[in-house]
């Protein structure tokens, strides 16, 4: 199964009428979408507007690739679960966010093992096409290590040494 989702705040069109374009064109009835409010229907692939966090989570433990926005939530519950990923930013000057910062997180994660990042429709169709063939990355922590928690602690609370 393929997870389509774009977070919980706001729709993204352009991510999700491409995928159920494509999965039209190639004859997908396994991708599931989830496509946040207001937004435009897909016609050709199962959606809802929105997942509470536990249903999120079975979905995503149950997906063989996620197709998502470039937002943290979405990137980082794939690397946990060792999920191929396919991103797409959102892009300030069409209007689908406040401004640009969901491409220069697609771009810190562009070297990433098991993250393959589209920055237009065509490389989102070009990646979709390969979907089957992509490999996750090894799993990440799930929480901080001990040892980052201490110096944020320690950076919070003024206790680290001088230099």
């Amino acid at each position: 199964m393929i997870l389509v989702t774009v977070g919980a705040q706001m729709p993204f069109d352009r991510l999700v009428g491409a995928v159920d374009a494509w999965a039209a064109r190639v004859g997908r009835d396994d991708v599931f979408a989830q496509i946040g409010p207001r937004a435009r229907r897909p016609r050709h692939i199962e959606w809802c507007e929105f997942l509470d966090p536990p249903a999120y989570r079975r979905r995503c433990e149950r997906a063989d690739a996620i197709v998502a926005h470039a937002g943290m939530g979405s990137i980082l519950t794939a690397l946990e679960l060792a999920k191929p990923l396919i991103i797409m930013p959102r892009r300030g000057e069409l209007r689908e966010t406040r401004n640009d910062h969901q491409v220069a997180t697609a771009r810190r994660f562009c070297d990433k093992p098991g993250v393959f990042v589209a920055m237009d429709v065509e490389e989102l169709e070009q990646r979709l096409e390969r979907i089957d063939e992509l490999a996750a990355g090894e799993a990440i922590a799930p929480v901080a290590s001990p040892e980052l928690l201490a110096a944020v602690r320690a950076f919070i609370y003024g206790d680290l040494p001088h230099a």
